[in-house]
């Protein structure tokens, strides 16, 4: 028996007060309704309802019964309007994780944005540098810098992530401009640290990977400090140009350019990334999120 058409059923009897009108209402036969409500007190073990030839009304423990299923089956229609809801209007939680500076100086910005545009959406975001498994941290959509991801998603390029060198006028003042990418070893390195290590200052040229690192004052993966020792000018930093595009406009670090590029690794491709589950850009958050985040990155972040 389908109890729950059954409930159905015998409500609608309830509320018209007859099983040929509830029957009409429904748009089924009227003996198979009366089928069904008179299986369901026979599963019941209970009689619900009085029938007469005119009228039919409900018995003390069938008044008990439908005050109770009415509840139920208010909760259901609820429970029903909320998922349709779900799939059609951007809402509930949504999960965001991103590399941390990433996050703290272009992410977290837009999202307050974000919010005020989809306020029933809950904001879950986690920065962390970690690398990790879009699928396996159950994350809707993730940001990374470095190279196109191996995983089964779907990537779009947000913004390249080739990192620049750059120092305080205070730096150069006192310690000179190099004039070459080789001089570069013989000034002080302040270094980010990524999850594989710190990264190298590398320089091509004519073919050949140089390593033209200078010896190490600072080592660590916060942007912000790294940014602050190089501002108050103890050494070289190299740092993407999304992060260090604040202190270059206001003078507190110049970019240094030489004839040859430096850069961290021999591979050039690298990028920031926004990574989510393709499925999952049907659901009317992720989707808004994913568009909302894109198009915003593009015009204000085109380096």
């Amino acid at each position: 028996m389908d109890q729950l058409r059954a409930i159905r059923y015998f409500s609608k009897v309830v509320e018209t007060g007859s099983f040929t009108k509830a029957a009409n209402a429904l748009n089924v036969p009227p003996s198979s309704l009366s089928r069904r409500v008179a299986d369901l007190e026979k599963s019941l073990g209970a009689t619900l309802l009085k029938r007469s030839t005119r009228i039919v009304k409900l018995t003390e423990v069938g008044q008990i019964y439908y005050n109770d299923v009415q509840q139920i089956l208010t909760q259901l229609a609820q429970s029903n309007e909320t998922v349709r809801s779900y799939q059609t209007t951007p809402m509930g939680r949504l999960s965001i994780s991103s590399m941390v500076g990433f996050g703290e100086k272009i992410l977290l910005p837009l999202l307050d944005e974000f919010s005020e545009l989809y306020p029933e959406i809950i904001l879950d975001i986690s920065l962390s540098d970690e690398l990790s498994t879009l699928g396996r941290d159950d994350v809707d959509i993730a940001i990374r810098g470095g190279y196109a991801p191996n995983e089964r998603v779907l990537a779009i390029k947000l913004m390249d992530n080739g990192f620049i060198p750059v120092a305080s006028p205070e730096y150069i003042e006192t310690h000179g401009l190099p004039c070459n990418a080789m001089a570069l070893k013989e000034h002080n390195g302040i270094y980010f640290k990524t999850p594989s290590g710190p990264t190298p200052w590398l320089c091509n040229m004519n073919g050949q990977w140089h390593d033209v690192s200078g010896p190490a004052i600072a080592i660590s993966n916060n942007g912000t400090w790294l940014a602050k020792k190089a501002c108050s000018g103890e050494g070289i930093l190299m740092s993407t140009r999304w992060a260090l595009s604040s202190y270059i406009e206001s003078g507190q670090l110049q970019e240094l350019k030489f004839e040859h590029e430096l850069a961290i690794t021999q591979n050039s491709n690298m990028a920031v990334y926004l990574l989510y589950q393709k499925q999952r850009y049907l659901v009317p958050k992720v989707k808004a999120a994913v568009d909302f985040i894109v198009d915003k990155i593009k015009v204000r972040y085109n380096f």
